[in-house]
């Protein structure tokens, strides 16, 4: 995903980094927003919504499986370690934060630890 907003920078500037990333991400929301409404109507049947539920237990999966690949990739050194039990910590402890502080505080933190 973010190589598309990579690629629409290189040809086009910032707005082809907008224009790409909209491009990349508005049609999911967008099929979300539309499709919303007629879950519970699909998950009546007891079938279905046995299908829907193996879906997102697949879905999980694959997020844990690609987080242990990035992770074990990443996390070499105690200041990537630090970060990510701190992150831990903001989401899964008594503060549950939100992704969005959860990036921010990794961002900071990393500035700080790593210095750029």
């Amino acid at each position: 995903m973010s190589t598309a907003t990579f690629i629409g920078y290189q040809i086009q500037g910032p707005w082809g980094a907008v224009a790409a990333t909209a491009g990349i991400f508005l049609p999911s929301f967008f099929f979300v927003w539309l499709l919303n409404p007629l879950v519970p109507r699909i998950r009546r049947p007891k079938a279905a919504g046995a299908f829907l539920d193996a879906v997102n237990v697949g879905a999980v999966g694959i997020m844990a499986g690609v987080a242990l690949e990035l992770g074990s990739e990443i996390l070499l050194g105690w200041r990537a370690w630090l970060i990510l039990a701190l992150s831990l910590a903001a989401v899964f402890g008594p503060w549950k934060l939100s992704s969005v502080w959860v990036i921010a505080g990794g961002l900071v933190m990393g500035y700080l630890l790593y210095g750029v």
